[in-house]
């Protein structure tokens, strides 16, 4: 007779836990090169980075066989319990953590450390999963949206209290979730506009044109806003009422030209006077249409014009009095408004060189000179990436991102066979929050994105990150078994 748990072994996922454990010892190999020195010969000694690290692994393992064991619907019966405990475990930190580099985020606990934001990630994972495969649960309700934003912002504020902003950047992952099980595609395209704002926006909101009379950055996004106007309505008016753009789009790109025309070669004056005046009569249009038509598309077009407008001149505001200063140098070394090789710009240059140097087959294990004397700080936890591409070369980092891109691929197939909401809204979450680490982590590394120092899922030196990615994956693994059991 085959007894429940003996049967979790037939139906977990094999394919998903071969690709951890190539992971999670490719990770541990970087971890020696990245911290090995010429005295240290025993990568098992517990003194040294990698013989912690290891020991980590072998936990880890153990915690991954536990969480398998556990009946699936465990998660489900405790998961705002779990969510509520991991509150108040991020909320105390706050208070009785001691300052690490400027960051209240570690509970020390006798020899060891843990960092609590990374587990609270499968908890808010857990949370969203019960709400949403609640029966009778509708996402475009207002009460099921504040809910979202509820479980979702309460973790992200705690951690920000911590001055962690990198981690607590990471919920923002959740939206591919979100994305997937309904949210309008408007909301998506909102929060890749206000990306391109901000960027443009602050990346040549000091240069000049039109005999230094118009800023480069305010024409560019007010460009980007007004064409936004005709392309929204094209997408969301019926096919009967798409006629009318064409004249509107026209007009709009005429005196734009004969704006610029006149500003360049007849009398020099700030085009940015026309595009405010170009988007006040596309508001009045919006409006005049609605109270027309009693559609009330115009009114969300006219909304996120208007909002669009606001947040581009919210960004001096945001950039120069909420961030920080070390977060403003980093953003600006990134955007190419200043060039810091000994501060700001350290990392992410010593990283370039030292992936570089790696060329096609790289220099070996144990044998990248940037990884031996330690010119890349944090070249164990936060720019492990280099370290792989110094020793390994180029192949080497193609073969890694191809695993996890097997593992994200893999994680998308697994939720979408999925016969339960919540099962499938975990999934995606699980996802999610791996591709966003790698993303972001990758990218920071060859200098992409913003360095806000999020570790690389499995590779980062850290017990608190392996464990948080291996309960993250393993509970969903355990949700997926159950799915097999249910289909028996």
């Amino acid at each position: 007779m085959v007894t429940r748990r003996d049967s979790v072994w037939k139906t977990v996922d094999w394919v998903t836990i071969v690709i951890y454990l190539l992971l999670v010892v490719g990770g541990w190999f970087s971890v020696c090169g990245a911290s090995y020195d010429y005295v240290d010969r025993d990568f098992l000694d517990f003194s040294t980075r990698a013989g912690k690290q290891f020991v980590w692994i072998v936990c880890s393992f153990g915690l991954g066989v536990v969480l398998l064991l556990l009946d699936d619907m465990f998660y489900d019966t405790f998961a705002y319990l779990i969510y509520a405990g991991m509150l108040l475990l991020l909320l105390v930190t706050i208070f009785i953590a001691p300052d690490t580099k400027g960051s209240r985020s570690w509970l020390i606990l006798g020899p060891v450390s843990i960092q609590p934001a990374e587990f609270a990630k499968f908890a808010t994972a857990l949370a969203l999963a019960k709400f949403m495969g609640a029966y009778g649960f509708v996402l475009h309700r207002w009460r099921s949206v504040l809910t979202i934003a509820f479980l979702i912002l309460c973790p992200m504020l705690l951690i920000v209290g911590q001055r962690e902003t990198g981690s607590a950047l990471v919920y923002l992952s959740f939206s591919l979730m979100l994305y997937r099980e309904g949210m309008p595609g408007a909301v998506l395209f909102a929060g890749v506009c206000a990306v391109v704002y901000f960027v443009v926006g602050i990346r040549f909101g000091d240069v000049w044109m039109f005999q230094d009379t118009t800023s480069i950055g305010e024409f560019s996004v007010l460009c980007l806003i007004l064409i936004s106007v005709p392309a929204l309505l094209r997408v969301y008016l019926p096919e009967n009422s798409r006629v009318r753009l064409w004249p509107l789009a026209a007009s709009g790109v005429g005196v734009v030209l004969l704006a610029c025309a006149l500003s360049g070669w007849l009398w020099a004056f700030n085009v940015v006077y026309v595009l405010w005046g170009l988007c006040a009569v596309a508001v009045g249009w919006l409006f005049y249409m609605l109270l027309r038509e009693r559609r009330r598309v115009y009114a969300f077009i006219a909304a996120f014009l208007i909002a669009s407008v606001g947040f581009l001149y919210s960004c001096d505001y945001v950039f120069d009095r909420v961030l920080e200063p070390h977060q403003q140098v980093r953003i600006k070394v990134l955007l190419g408004l200043e060039e810091d090789l000994a501060g700001a710009g350290y990392n992410v240059n010593q990283s370039k060189i030292a992936i570089g140097s790696g060329g096609l087959w790289g220099k070996g294990f144990l044998n990248g000179t940037q990884t031996k004397l330690k010119y890349v700080p944090e070249q164990d936890t936060d720019f492990i990436f280099c370290t792989v591409g110094e020793e390994e070369g180029f192949v080497g980092s193609v073969s890694v991102l191809l695993l996890y891109m097997a593992l994200i691929l893999r994680l998308i197939w697994l939720s979408e066979r999925q016969p339960t909401v919540s099962g499938r809204v975990y999934g995606y979450c699980v996802m999610g929050v791996f591709f966003f680490h790698l993303f972001i982590n990758v990218g920071m590394v060859l200098g992409l994105t913003p360095v806000i120092g999020i570790p690389l899922p499995f590779f980062s030196y850290g017990g608190s990150s392996l464990w948080g990615f291996t309960i993250l994956l393993f509970v969903f693994l355990r949700i997926d078994a159950a799915r097999g059991l249910r289909m028996r």
